[in-house]
């Protein structure tokens, strides 16, 4: 596994700006977005929250998931986790539902990260134990940062590979959409 390089990040960043419109700006993301691929079944999700919960994305039916796979060694994972939050803070009540998808690692190393990361264990960022990688291996390129976002219907609609500023325009547009 390895995180996106900066220079090969920003010269994504131009065509993800171009794509969504935007001017490029290389502190607004460092993120590769394209769509889901077409005729790629969205895979099913199950995996322990930090209770041990098993959480399902079928739970999420109804709701705009964005379902972010990441890893505490992985540094555009921990600059990017408060941006993930303020998105859930910010856009719960418009029924979206923001779920970070640990790679192997323990409660405890996570519950440490997120305190020294976001001062806390938020309530409104769900975190989900992938102990075995299947579930990254299933959803992703296999790079951390990787997001998914999911439509209401429980459909794979975006995919979105390295950092990205989760408050900031280009994600709020890809989120609001749907």
């Amino acid at each position: 596994m390895s995180c996106l390089s900066r220079r090969a990040a920003l010269h994504r960043l131009f065509w993800v700006s171009l794509a969504l419109g935007a001017s490029p700006r290389p502190s607004a993301a460092r993120a590769l977005v394209k769509a889901w691929p077409a005729g790629r079944p969205t895979p099913a999700l199950a995996l322990p929250d930090l209770h041990g919960t098993v959480r399902r994305s079928s739970e999420w039916l109804g709701k705009v998931a964005v379902i972010n796979f990441w890893a505490s060694w992985c540094e555009p994972c921990a600059a990017e986790m408060p941006s993930l939050l303020r998105l859930a803070e910010a856009r719960a009540d418009r029924g979206v539902v923001v779920v970070a998808v640990n790679y192997q690692e323990g409660s405890a190393k996570i519950r440490t990260f997120l305190e020294t990361v976001l001062g806390e264990v938020p309530e409104s960022l769900l975190m989900l134990l992938d102990r075995d990688g299947a579930a990254a291996r299933a959803w992703t390129p296999r790079v951390f940062p990787s997001t998914v976002i999911l439509d209401r219907q429980g459909r794979a609609r975006w995919l979105v590979v390295g950092e990205m500023d989760w408050a900031g325009e280009a994600a709020l547009a890809l989120v609001d959409r749907l």
